[in-house]
Parts: C-alpha cells; structure tokens; sequence
C-alpha cells in the first residue's frame, strides 16, 4: 500500500481539540495515509465532551494530558495496523490546539530520556505532570490575570504592540498567572511548561522541545519583533518563568532527531527528524500555502481570516503571530462572530429560504448597492464588539428597512468590507499578485465569491481544507528537510495540487469599494458609539 518510487515518507499530526489526527505524505505530496483518535469516543474512560471538561462556574474548561498521551500510543498502534513502514518516514511536524499548557513535574524530562520501548508512553508518563488536566483555549476564567497584565504593561494596546495581541483569558501566559496565584505548589512544582504543540514535540524528541516563535505568540508573552520573551511580560506573569518556558526557537527548526524509544517501539528510522511543532492556526496557514499578499476566508458558522503580513500593526481586535513559514513575516487572524448563521437568516426572510433567490438578488444588484450599507450583528461580535442590525442610506441617514434584494447586497457587502478593512488596520494591504483563498460551507455559492473577489480587488481561489492543519504539518517537516539547502517553503510545496480559481474582479470594482470602504469605515465608529441595547 505505501511502496513507491520514492521512499521517503512525511508525516504531520494534529492535536487538536475533539481529536488526534494524522496524514502521511510522500515526497511528491500526496496523502498516502490519514487516520485519527476520537477523545470521546475512542477514551471513553476520560468522559470528555467535544474533548474538554467544563468545570462547574461554566467559565473553566480543560483537558486532560494523559488523555493525549494515550491516544498517541492508540494513533501509532493503529498506522502500525494500517501497514506503514515508519522507517521511511524522514521527518515529522506536528500542531497543536493554540494556548493550551501542559506543567511537566519535576523529574519528568528524566524520565521521558528513559523510555522503555516495551511499555507504552502513558504507563510511563503517569506521574510526570504536575497539572493533570491542562487549560485549553475554551477557558474564560483568567479575568482578573488579563487585567493585572495589561495593567502591568501600561495598557491593552502596549501589550498588543509587544505580543500581538491584548490580554485574552485562553492565552497561555495568564493561564500561568492563574496557576501560579491560585496552585502556588503545583507551579512551584513545575520544571518545564509547554505549549499542546511543543509537549507533543517533546514526546516524540524524547527531551523537553522548545516552543516556537509562531505557536508561542498566543501566550501574551513573546515579543513578536524580537522573537524573545518580553521581560515585563514574564515579570507580570510570574517568578523564574523564562527558565521554564524555555528558549523559544524558529518554527521551521529541526529540533532533532526521533527518540530512540520511538526506534525501537516502532521501527521509526535513527535519521528521522524532528521539525518543531506550531498551533493549528499557524499549521493551518502552511496547509493552504499562503504566500506574501494572500488571504485566507473561512465562511462557517464563524467566519475566520488568516493574512500573510510584512509588516503588522496590532489592534485591539485581531490576533498577530509570526509566521511559521518565512522567518521575518507575520500572520494575522480574524474572527467573525456573524457567519453563516446570519447569512441564512437573511436567506430566510428575505429570500423565502432559497439560496437560488438570494445568489439571484446579489446578480441583480450592482456594485456598491447604489451607496446602502449595512452592519448586520445577531450576536455580539468579536471584530468590532457590537451588536445589532444598523442600515445606513447613500446618505449616510440611518433607516429601519431595505428592500429584499438590496438587503441581501448589504449583508454580504458588509460581512466583507468588515473583513477587509479590519485586516487593513492589522497592516494588510493588497499588492499585485494577491489572492483570496475561500473554504468552509458558503465557499460553493459563486455570487458570494464574486462580492469577496470585488471587495479585495483580488481573484478568489476555492481549496479544500478540512485537514488543513494535519497536512500544513506534513508540508512543514518536508521543509524542514531540504531548509537546510535554502529552499522556501512555497518552492518545497509546489507540487501540491493548486487551488481552483473561481472568481475575478468586475472591471470597476476597486474604485467602487475603494470610495466604500471609506464611508464604511466612518459608519462603523458611528455604529460603535450608539447605546448599547
């Protein structure tokens, strides 16, 4: 099943929320094998919900460690099953859920350069955390550790500058400030933290694995422009901290090669190396092969924007990293509360539920709405924090109605200006050779496309990217491999299948929403100062 003209094999995991997961390329790119552990159901015995425990006050949510530790042992017993020869795998990279944290007890780097290849990880592993089960990004239970950090910085927008991101309660740094106040001997116990990605990294190198620049810029402690911890950041956070993150490292790094209990268990070969592991996000990224320019739109019941930044320009709203795959770049990440969810409300009651009527009303109406706009927030959003329905004429008069078609325009309008001016406020700009990469469930709707692909001024492109994470992994440990000849990451991935390209620009689309942009902004700030309900 897994022989071939070349032999070497690639394999990149996923330990994302509900599930472990893994494909496995060759060296021309192909998925030759994928396969995955369902926490709820394959570990019953954790009695785990979509993968977490939400504790009792419904603001803290946490996952168990030894949970992932299991079904790594479960996951390679079954690729073993499935026939695969590890010994041909050449290198392995790996994500993880961003912001989550994993305290590795004292002792513990000992015991994972002892493994016994006849014992599995989790029989050796039981006593080797000080935090049984690790915070993850559900919990919002690290108010008070936001505000102390913030504070401790001289502002949300200071902190923002330094990490890329103000205090958010699932970043791992004020999850560390809660342990640290609230479990003073668990953290004073504590001899290495890490990140999803870098425990899994460490699993596998047999030693503590270092955090990446790009995983490492969820915690509100990295100086995203030095790529060091910021010092004021650890000092807010807590005591002799920077020696138990560890120094954080490129994330194309080789961190290594394969431990050797992995040699012996498994067949894994000595050369086998290890490329640094990165968050899903920033895994994400490197799966849709982003370039400079790109943007990336995922249309579910959230709508989310990834952007490839040179130079970013953090805000209050939105999330910077560094890139995981060009070394002086920068990615940013939006989320859009008011996705799909709204978009078929408006179907709903202005298109008798027909998304046949609604894609015809975006055809028969032109571009720019003859100047109405409209914000359109059934729930409070994250980018701006707001909510309501908010219409505005080509007068800028606020107005109670607009007609069905005209409302179908203005939310789709709307739900992309949002988008592309709130990345511009990031450092975004659009350059020639930009392009729009569309998936999730409203990426099959060709009038929408077409209002995105007018909005940007770019062609739109649709790509599958269900594994996006589990195979931008893959794609890193391949880099990771031939980095050392100087090859980029978008020269080592080009012979990945390219996406499909479905829509362009109408003719006077850029100076339509160039003027619109303009007066969506202002309407926007006006919106933000009315009353909330």
């Amino acid at each position: 099943m897994l022989s071939g003209p070349d032999p070497a094999l690639f394999l990149g995991l996923d330990f994302s929320t509900q599930q472990l997961k893994v494909a496995v390329i060759d060296g021309d790119l192909r998925v030759v094998l994928q396969d995955g552990v369902q926490f709820d159901t394959e570990l019953p015995r954790y009695r785990t919900r979509g993968g977490v425990h939400l504790h009792d006050d419904r603001l803290t949510v946490t996952s168990p460690v030894l949970m992932w530790v299991q079904a790594l042992d479960l996951l390679l017993d079954k690729l073993k099953g499935a026939g695969l020869d590890f010994s041909r795998v050449r290198a392995l990279s790996g994500s993880g859920q961003q912001h989550g944290s994993v305290f590795w007890r004292k002792g513990a780097c000992q015991t994972l350069m002892d493994l016994d290849p006849g014992q599995s990880l989790y029989q050796q592993l039981q006593r080797c955390f000080s935090v049984l089960d690790s915070p993850v990004w559900m919990d919002s239970s690290s108010s008070e550790q936001c505000w102390n950090l913030q504070v401790a910085v001289g502002g949300a927008q200071r902190l923002a500058h330094i990490t890329g991101s103000r205090a958010y309660e699932r970043f791992t740094g004020n999850q560390i400030a809660k342990l640290r106040q609230q479990r003073a001997d668990d953290y004073n116990n504590t001899e290495r933290i890490s990140l999803v990605s870098s425990f899994a990294a460490s699993l596998f190198l047999g030693r503590y694995a270092s955090i990446d620049f790009s995983d490492g810029s969820g915690m509100n402690l990295l100086d995203i422009r030095t790529r060091t911890w910021s010092k004021i950041c650890l000092e807010a956070t807590g005591p002799d901290l920077e020696q138990r993150l560890g120094e954080p490292v490129p994330s194309m790094s080789v961190l290594g090669p394969i431990s050797s209990y992995f040699v012996q268990r498994y067949g894994f070969s000595e050369s086998c190396s290890v490329v640094a592991f990165t968050g899903d996000n920033p895994a994400s990224l490197a799966g849709m092969r982003l370039q400079p320019g790109d943007v990336a739109v995922s249309l579910g019941t959230s709508d989310t924007v990834f952007l490839w930044l040179q130079q970013p320009s953090p805000a209050l709203e939105g999330h910077v990293f560094c890139n995981p795959v060009e070394t002086e770049a920068y990615m940013a990440l939006l989320c859009f509360k008011n996705g799909s969810l709204t978009r078929e409300r408006i179907r709903n009651e202005c298109c008798g539920g027909s998304w046949e009527v609604f894609s015809a009303a975006l055809r028969d109406t032109p571009l720019g709405n003859n100047g109405n706009i409209g914000f359109y927030f059934d729930v409070m959003e994250i980018t701006p924090s707001v909510v309501g329905v908010h219409r505005f004429n080509c007068d800028d008069e606020e107005v109670s109605l607009f007609g069905p078609q005209v409302e179908v325009r203005a939310l789709v309008e709307g739900q992309f200006l949002s988008k592309r001016l709130h990345a511009e406020r990031l450092g975004y700009s659009i350059i020639p050779g930009t392009r729009v990469l569309a998936t999730g469930g409203a990426s099959s709707n060709q009038e929408i496309l077409q209002v995105v692909s007018d909005v940007f001024s770019a062609p739109v492109y649709i790509m599958d990217s269900s594994d996006s994470a589990c195979l931008g992994s893959a794609y890193r440990a391949l880099h990771g491999v031939v980095l050392g000849s100087g090859v980029s990451f978008c020269d080592a991935v080009k012979k990945a299948a390219e996406p499909k390209l479905v829509a362009t620009p109408q003719l006077k689309a850029k100076e339509v929403y160039d003027q619109l942009l303009d007066r969506f902004t202002r309407l926007e700030e006006r919106v933000l100062k009315k009353p909330r309900p």
